[in-house]
């Protein structure tokens, strides 16, 4: 049986974080306005990474953390979810990105300190759709419900049919696509900003599904697989409160990370909800969110790889 969550992370520390031009032409979540000094951004981002590596810490978690590399610049490398997975039956999936200097966030030896002290029996490359021109975007474009071998997709420039076809075939999983639309009519570009699969339940900003059959085929899918769906607004997905992880601690208890942010924007009633299942943590994001509009999951590459005795 998969597990749906581990206790063990990959984070990245990031050495030259900054506003990702490339990047923003399909994210609607980087705020130009945050722009500013590249190394005050830095020294500012390298702050909020180190508060949520130490309370995950403090709350029990493994966190493996690796160094990024100051050449070549890789701008959004604190958000590793997106370029790499780690799977229960030892597969590790490599990622088409979008954007250029994403791509360079692929490395090596990053796989080869892995293989220290977990055991890799395979490693699927999926990268070769770049030379296409189509992609998908690790666990940012995919919700894992890995208990039951579902992997919730929105359609969007970096998360594409084909791809998520090859994926299917590689690890078994069946693929649920949909199409999810900011307010303004734009294509959601990852689908973990607007949903969250855990154990027990489900996160998801279900006015993003504008057309009444998907939003129905979704509530009944998650409903199907015994999931209390908890519904987020627009307002509250801008504030990252889809971009939710749950895992588990050192004595095996449940936790839900998400930003601060994203934790403030949720109602007293959705708080109540989410609290029976998990133990709510909530690091204060904001510099990393302004300027890679990713949030607390997107920081998260979880380590379901069976480990070296």
């Amino acid at each position: 049986m998969h597990k749906q969550s581990t206790n063990t992370i990959m984070m990245v520390r990031p050495v030259r974080f900054d506003f990702n031009e490339q990047t923003a032409i399909t994210n609607a979540f980087q705020n130009v306005d945050a722009m500013g000094n590249s190394e005050e951004t830095q020294q500012k981002a390298l702050a909020e990474f180190e508060s949520m590596v130490t309370l995950l810490k403090q709350n029990g978690v493994n966190v493996w953390v690796v160094d990024d590399t100051p050449t070549p610049h890789t701008p959004d490398s604190i958000f590793p979810n997106n370029w790499i997975s780690f799977h229960q039956d030892g597969q590790v999936i490599l990622y088409p990105m979008c954007a250029e200097n994403r791509r360079l966030e692929r490395r090596t030896d990053i796989l080869e300190g892995l293989k220290k002290n977990f055991t890799v029996s395979a490693v699927t490359d999926l990268s070769y759709f770049e030379q296409e021109n189509i992609f998908l975007e690790g666990t940012g474009s995919l919700i894992l419900d890995r208990p039951n071998m579902i992997a919730y997709a929105c359609y969007s420039p970096r998360t594409h049919e084909s791809v998520l076809e090859v994926f299917a075939q590689k690890t078994g999983y069946k693929v649920v696509g949909f199409t999810a639309r900011d307010a303004s009519g734009m294509l959601i570009y990852h689908t973990n900003v607007m949903m969250c699969v855990g154990d027990k339940f489900a996160v998801i900003c279900l006015e993003s599904l504008q057309d009444k059959a998907e939003q129905e085929m979704m509530l009944n899918q998650l409903r199907s697989t015994s999931k209390e769906v908890i519904d987020i607004s627009f307002d509250q997905m801008n504030q990252f409160a889809g971009n939710m992880l749950q895992v588990y601690n050192d004595k095996g208890d449940t936790l839900l990370v998400m930003s601060d942010r994203a934790y403030r924007s949720l109602t007293a009633s959705q708080i109540q909800r989410l609290e029976k299942y998990a133990t709510l943590v909530h690091p204060v994001l904001t510099v990393i969110e302004d300027n890679g509009g990713g949030s607390a999951r997107c920081m998260m590459a979880e380590v379901f790889l069976p480990t070296i005795n």
